[in-house]
């Protein structure tokens, strides 16, 4: 509804003194949203604390609401000639139109997203010009008549409302695959949505005040509290979100329940026309209850069968199926609601509307034999009404099936119910990974990938389907597999960093390292700040023995650990070692001061974190830094922390080269030969129990200062523990 109602009678005002359609209790409750945040507030806490429940509830208030709305707004364009004729455009050029955008979406998923979005962005302008249009009615009805001025105001005030979420709804990137989000940056997005709240409460406020002042505040409050709804509804999820950091899903606002309390105030106003419009056409039997139950009819005729029977037939993904009927019917909803409810002016039904009667002669003819049954179905032979009572009651029991489907694919970790909804209808993605995460708590791993295979084949485009694919491949350790499956994930998706990083692991453990470090740089030209990828990169590189390169990489590492803390925090070690790479670099580059303080911060924060051999680790390389650069004394205290720290436990290998370099370097300072011995022997010890080339070259060297020393190795041999004590406190200059 986005304009003010019309009376059936013909009349611009009230049929009656009162202002209420019903009662002021019901009208300001349903009409106006006075319930409101008692529901939100429901619905907040029924959905984190009683999830499944809550799913299973709304999916069930659907039948009893959401359904039968958009019934209404059919059967009021479809069920006489003069309303088909009159909005043919809509009634039948339109739906024609959404008939071929949905066959067309079933065959390329890839316009669901687009679909999708504006079904979700066009919601709640939906809601917002039917709170409007309820508005204006009632300060009619109180008999005001809103000037301009006042009508302006609030107008413009329920427009800021709208674009003040639509901006939010488009405020970063969408964690959603069925969204398409503009990625507006939140620096310019917040301050405007932030001064369109300004301007709604300004703008409402002054109308309402103006309002009051020509009457009084009983005249007002209908509309003041359809502005408190519009607020409720749009103002105030935002500003949470703003103030507090308070997230608002779009799929789950704007067709949740929000979508509930639309429906039954649209339901209030629409029973209350038909009703107001059948008496006035002298029907005596117009009964409310066989109304409801005919929307209902007719709003599960409208969502359950399409989907069952596309995915059962065509073999389609049911999950797909039913996002684009909803969709779909939505919008057709929305155009419409908005030619029946808007569209009085006779020029401008002469220029959109075609009510001359031109029309091609195939669009004649088919409403012609549409009207023509619907005539017949709706007549009082007997076939018509033992056809209406079937085709009802069939349509209940479809409606009770997929109740049941929709319970037994929602059940908590249960896989025997997850199972039952399969055998129901197999071809739902949704469905599919359901069982692939049960069949994972139960520990077949094996059966959860099938799951998951069933799944992509129904819905390729849904890259948490193929990612959740992928990691259980891996998991599973079928690399092979894993690696020709991300080749296809990527072939589809080429944007997707993570895709990029797995596929990289998965080349280079299967022997690829070309197109590991292809598929890790991808992933680094798409993010720099994948801290990941440019890790793995760096390694690469580093192995192949380019060190500036490899530097670049370990600095991005740095750069997105620093970012991202939070999801580094178990990568202590990766992180010093990084430092360390870093500050090879910059010493092979002979950038003596970045690197001696890139040494240092490794050393102090492998301190910090109690790393032992990363500490020295790192004092070893800023001891070898310092003896180039001449300072000797500061190279041998730096040499002699990092052994000691070994001392309690490092690697055998890393404290073996350590010993090694010591020894060497207190030889090229001029010191006694024996004292370099006993490091060669240390390290020689330390090599013992694993033999091999490192091993052969400690022998060697250990040989060749040996052969220097003469019989006075023995006696270092006997002693060699003291020996070594001498060594770590020897006094360089």
């Amino acid at each position: 509804m986005n304009a003010p109602l019309a009376h059936p009678e013909g009349g611009a005002g009230p049929a009656t003194p009162s202002p209420w359609i019903y009662r002021p209790w019901l009208d300001l409750t349903v009409g106006c949203g006075a319930w409101s945040a008692p529901l939100l507030l429901a619905a907040a806490f029924a959905a984190k604390s009683h999830g499944q429940a809550w799913s299973i509830a709304f999916y069930f208030l659907a039948l009893l609401f959401n359904y039968p709305h958009f019934m209404a707004t059919a059967y009021r364009a479809y069920h006489t000639r003069e309303d088909f004729a009159k909005y043919r455009i809509f009634t039948l050029h339109v739906a024609l139109l959404l008939v071929l955008t949905g066959v067309l979406a079933h065959i390329s998923q890839g316009l669901l997203p687009w679909i999708f979005t504006l079904y979700v962005c066009w919601s709640p302008w939906h809601y917002t010009g039917q709170n409007f249009g309820l508005a204006m009615m009632f300060t009619r009805r109180a008999g005001l008549a809103p000037t301009p001025a006042e009508r302006r105001a609030l107008h413009l005030g329920f427009i800021a409302s709208y674009v003040l979420l639509l901006l939010s709804f488009h405020t970063g990137s969408s964690d959603d695959a069925l969204i398409l989000s503009l990625g507006l940056p939140a620096r310019f997005s917040r301050p405007a949505e932030a001064a369109l709240g300004v301007f709604f409460l300004g703008s409402c406020g002054w109308a309402l005040a103006s309002l009051a002042r020509r009457s009084c505040w009983k005249s007002v409050i209908a509309p003041a509290t359809l502005c408190l709804s519009q607020l409720l509804w749009f103002v105030l999820p935002t500003a949470l979100q703003i103030g507090y950091g308070l997230a608002i899903p779009q799929t789950r606002y704007s067709s949740g329940v929000l979508a509930v309390l639309h429906s039954a105030q649209y339901l209030w106003i629409t029973s209350y026309y038909q009703k107001r419009e059948a008496r006035a056409a002298g029907d005596a039997t117009w009964k409310m209850p066989r109304y409801f139950l005919m929307l209902i009819a007719g709003g599960i005729a409208l969502f359950i069968p399409g989907p069952w029977i596309v995915s059962r037939v065509f073999h389609t993904d049911f999950a797909a199926s039913f996002l684009t009927f909803t969709a779909l019917v939505n919008i057709h909803h929305f155009i419409l609601d908005g030619a029946l409810w808007k569209l009085r002016d006779s020029r401008i039904a002469a220029l959109l509307l075609d009510t001359r009667g031109r029309a091609t002669g195939a669009a004649m003819e088919a409403g012609n034999g549409l009207l023509a049954a619907t005539r017949w179905l709706a007549g009082k032979t007997g076939p018509a009404r033992a056809l209406r009572v079937a085709a009802a009651l069939g349509l209940f029991a479809w409606a009770a099936l997929d109740q049941v489907h929709f319970y037994w694919g929602s059940a908590d970790g249960g896989l025997v119910p997850l199972q039952r909804a399969a055998r129901l209808n197999p071809y739902d993605s949704s469905l599919q990974s359901h069982i692939a995460q049960a069949e994972l708590r139960a520990g077949d791993s094996e059966a959860a990938i099938a799951a998951l295979t069933r799944a992509v084949a129904l819905r390729p485009g849904d890259l948490r389907i193929q990612e959740m694919l992928g990691r259980q491949l891996i998991e599973a350790g079928r690399m092979e597999e894993a690696y020709q499956h991300y080749r296809r994930l990527l072939a589809r998706f080429p944007r997707d960093t993570n895709g990029w990083v797995n596929y990289g692991l998965l080349a280079h453990q299967l022997g690829h390292p070309e197109e590991a470090v292809d598929g890790w740089q991808k992933a680094v030209d798409l993010d720099p700040w994948q801290a990941n990828a440019q890790l793995y990169l760096a390694q690469a590189l580093g192995a192949r023995g380019e060190t500036q390169a490899a530097a670049r990489h370990y600095r991005g590492y740095l750069a997105g650990v620093a970012a991202h803390p939070a999801e580094h925090r178990a990568e202590t070690a990766q992180v010093l070692v990084a430092l360390v790479k870093v500050a090879d670099a910059d010493a092979q580059a002979h950038r003596t001061d970045e690197a001696t303080k890139s040494y240092q911060s490794a050393i102090g924060f492998a301190e910090k974190a109690g790393d032992k051999a990363i500490e020295a680790l790192a004092l070893a390389h800023l001891a070898d830094l310092q003896e180039k650069s001449g300072d000797v004394a500061s190279a041998a205290h730096s040499y002699q922390r990092a052994l000691t720290l070994e001392e309690s436990g490092a690697d055998a290998r890393s404290a073996a080269s350590d010993w090694v370099n010591y020894g060497e370097f207190l030889r090229r300072q001029g010191q006694p030969e024996r004292l370099a011995y006993a490091c060669f022997l240390q390290a020689e010890n330390l090599l013992r129990a694993t033999p091999g080339e490192e091993l052969n070259i400690v022998v060697k060297v250990r040989s060749q200062s040996e052969g220097r020393l003469g019989r006075a190795a023995a006696s270092v041999r006997r002693n060699l523990e003291s020996a070594v004590r001498q060594s770590l406190g020897a006094a360089v200059r």
